[in-house]
């Protein structure tokens, strides 16, 4: 996914807060920025910001997050508080969310899992509870008709062959316990080969580039950040110059990025053609060499 895609603020407009989110007055001292703010992942408008932020930027209002979860199989994040406006990510049934402000039908916050910074339907949130469960299937039928997708964080019982929830159940053969992972995330984005590239997507209904390796790192116990630039500067460590690549690397290109199968294949979320699949590395290379004199930014490596 592009690492310098459009930052979620609202400007112009007063920040609409419930009196529960309303904080006491209190005072702060400003610590000198070591790094910039970045609008993706630190929660701040012109006009309010997260009472976390308080001491690194000044703005009229800092709110306390309310927490809430997603209570639909897929939540869209907007850029702005407009359907029409850039799709940023997605949010899927279960994950948490912190919510710092509500204004025309539309909640601002963002994802607890990422901290990706957003707006989506008011509609699509509900109150917190403790997840036991989540999803290990790339999409499970639930009752009434829905589907929930991998990651979808679940709350309830087993009785027989379904896991009961207050909205409807699911089939224990695609669930496991929270703190169960799998080993191996290659396998996990082996599963999504075929589905459709869609950019700021984290489903088999569509997923862009940064989002398999979101996922699949996921589902192996490993929470990462969102966008590719981000996922760059975070995950792993950095492959020394013609270190042999092995199966789990992280290849990162500009504004792309994607996991190795082996030493020579790669298995990503692919723009250009249009859906996830395996390519061989040189290839990739190749492609993008056409436009970027570095076509390789740098390779890394989760331990263990």
């Amino acid at each position: 996914m592009n690492g310098t895609k459009n930052s979620s603020t609202k400007t112009g407009q007063p920040a609409a807060r419930s009196a529960s989110m309303e904080q006491s007055r209190q005072s702060f001292t400003l610590k000198p920025l070591a790094a910039a703010l970045d609008p993706r992942i630190h929660a701040y408008r012109d006009d309010i910001a997260d009472i976390a932020l308080a001491d690194r930027i000044a703005l009229p209002h800092y709110v306390k997050p309310a927490m809430r979860q997603i209570g639909q199989p897929i939540a869209n994040l907007h850029a702005e508080p407009s359907e029409t406006s850039e799709l940023g990510s997605q949010l899927l049934f279960g994950e948490g969310f912190a919510l710092l402000d509500i204004d025309d039908g539309w909640a601002w916050g963002y994802g607890l899992h990422d901290h990706f910074v957003g707006f989506v339907r008011k509609e699509a949130l509900v109150a917190p509870s403790e997840a036991t469960h989540i999803v290990k299937a790339l999409a499970t039928p639930a009752d009434p008709a829905a589907q929930l997708y991998m990651g979808s964080r679940l709350t309830g019982t087993v009785d027989g062959d379904r896991f009961v929830m207050d909205s409807g159940s699911v089939s224990v053969k695609d669930i496991r316990p929270v703190d169960e992972t799998v080993s191996d995330p290659v396998a996990v984005a082996e599963a999504f080969v075929g589905t459709p590239y869609l950019l700021g997507g984290r489903s088999v209904e569509g997923i862009d580039c940064s989002g398999l390796v979101q996922q699949s790192l996921a589902m192996a116990g490993h929470r990462v950040q969102r966008d590719s630039d981000l996922q760059q500067a975070t995950i792993g460590a950095t492959l020394a110059d013609g270190a042999e690549l092995r199966r789990g690397d992280l290849v990162f290109f500009p504004e792309h990025v994607g996991l190795m199968v082996d030493g020579e294949t790669l298995i990503h979320a692919s723009g250009h053609n249009g859906k996830v699949c395996t390519e061989a590395l040189a290839d990739v290379v190749a492609r993008i060499g056409k436009d970027h004199d570095q076509p390789v930014l740098v390779r890394r490596r989760i331990a263990g």
